[in-house]
């Protein structure tokens, strides 16, 4: 048997942790520059708020109800995250942290000590009792199933946060209660072509003829077929190693300096090798990516972008920030105020082994190595960002994001450690 435990509402709970007054009240989550709302507690969804909704659109419904709104702090919501998944490895043996909110935990051999959901239950009361994060529990044979599990506990109070399904019968409940948008795997174009085929639940598609599945669907259909049917299949490492890695920015303010665009390219570029050595692998191309504000008509538009190929895959942050600044060089229009950017690393494999070249430029590659790895080891003791290029510039570049309503981060900076006043 498979356990997810997916934390409730985790952003805004995380920040309801470090203001208890907030309890029962509505609070959301925004995203950079405060400009949209990503998460929202079950208060604030009862006054008409979602997620994607533009702050200025829904101003006067925040003001009427005293809606608490917070800037999203992933430093703080990452430390938090640590702290729930070292609980739940403190549990269980197997545990896989599939997102910053969601970790799948694997049972086999607990029900020799207890029944599964009473052991899930009593994890669950753990983490709540140390973190003050409330957690939902799913419990099947498969991941899917266990995701679906997992809303059912987040939304009825009387499974006590922990929903099983460990039978035929509840199998079939669970699906014919839920809908195609919220299975783990379908998106829209997925949707679409079910409708298509006349298949409108999930119930009906876990129902088709295996014969029918592989003739009209691929493998990840055929794999979320077998997953519904509560045969296990998808390995969620694969998932996690991603294909490709972007980061991009709306900018605080307008941009029309290169050397302020060279620092923020230079930041995301720096961003995306980080990411990529934590999942140990390296990347071929670069791609480099700006745009003016779409909404400005009385301003001049340009998009630009262009991509480079890595003479050997790498994980360097100077080798791929060196190619992203080339790039945004060529793509820069003088005169134009740029309102955001981004950086996307693709053609991605593992780094061991990965193939060199014998007319190679850079020399000293297991040097180079071996500092970025020196880099990521400071910065995880010291904080993100605490060694870093000189290009990527510092915390006040006017092309940083707004975040007027951001936390301290609590638990990894000991200048903002939470006070007490007594």
């Amino acid at each position: 048997m498979i356990a997810l435990v997916d934390c409730n509402s985790f952003f805004c709970s995380v920040e309801k942790v470090f203001h208890p007054g907030l309890n029962g009240k509505p609070v959301c989550v925004l995203s950079s520059n405060d400009g949209c709302i990503v998460a929202l507690t079950p208060e604030a969804k009862a006054l008409g708020l979602s997620r994607g909704m533009p702050v200025f659109k829904v101003r006067d419904i925040i003001n009427a109800h005293n809606v608490h709104i917070f800037s999203g702090n992933m430093t703080l919501y990452a430390a938090m995250s640590r702290r729930v998944t070292g609980i739940l490895r403190k549990s269980i043996a197997h545990v896989e942290n599939y997102s910053i909110d969601e970790s799948f935990c694997y049972l086999d051999g607990y029900n020799r000590i207890a029944s599964p959901e009473n052991f899930m239950r009593e994890v669950a009361t753990r983490v709540h009792q140390f973190t003050d994060i409330p957690v939902s529990v799913g419990i099947a044979p498969s991941k899917t199933l266990a995701k679906i599990g997992s809303k059912f506990a987040k939304k009825y109070k009387g499974y006590r946060s922990v929903c099983v399904i460990d039978t035929e019968a509840k199998r079939r409940k669970a699906l014919s209660l839920s809908n195609l948008d919220d299975i783990w795997g379908i998106g829209r174009s997925t949707r679409a072509k079910l409708a298509y085929l006349g298949v409108n639940s999930p119930l009906e598609f876990a129902d088709k003829p295996e014969g029918w599945v592989r003739t009209h669907f691929h493998l990840p259909g055929i794999r979320m077929w077998l997953e519904l049917n509560g045969h296990p299949c998808i390995d969620t490492s694969e998932i996690l190693q991603r294909q490709t890695i972007c980061t991009s920015r709306s900018f605080g303010n307008m941009i029309g300096d290169i050397s302020h665009m060279r620092e923020s390219v230079a930041h995301f570029a720096a961003s995306c090798a980080n990411i990529l050595r934590g999942q140990g692998s390296v990347a071929r191309q670069v791609t480099v990516f700006i745009h003016s504000n779409s909404f400005r008509e009385d301003l001049k538009q340009h998009v630009g972008f262009d991509t480079i190929r890595l003479n050997v895959a790498t994980a360097d942050t100077m080798e791929i920030t060196a190619a992203a600044l080339k790039i945004l060089d060529s793509i820069f229009h003088q005169g134009i105020l740029y309102k955001k950017a981004g950086v996307e690393l693709s053609g991605i494999s593992s780094a061991n082994p990965c193939q060199l070249q014998l007319f190679d430029s850079v020399t000293n590659r297991r040097e180079r190595a071996s500092l970025m790895n020196t880099i990521d080891a400071l910065n995880h003791r010291y904080g993100i960002k605490s060694l870093h290029l000189a290009a990527e510039g510092d915390a006040a570049s006017p092309w940083m994001v707004k975040c007027e309503h951001r936390s301290r981060n609590y638990l990894s900076d000991i200048n903002e450690i939470l006070t007490v006043k007594i």
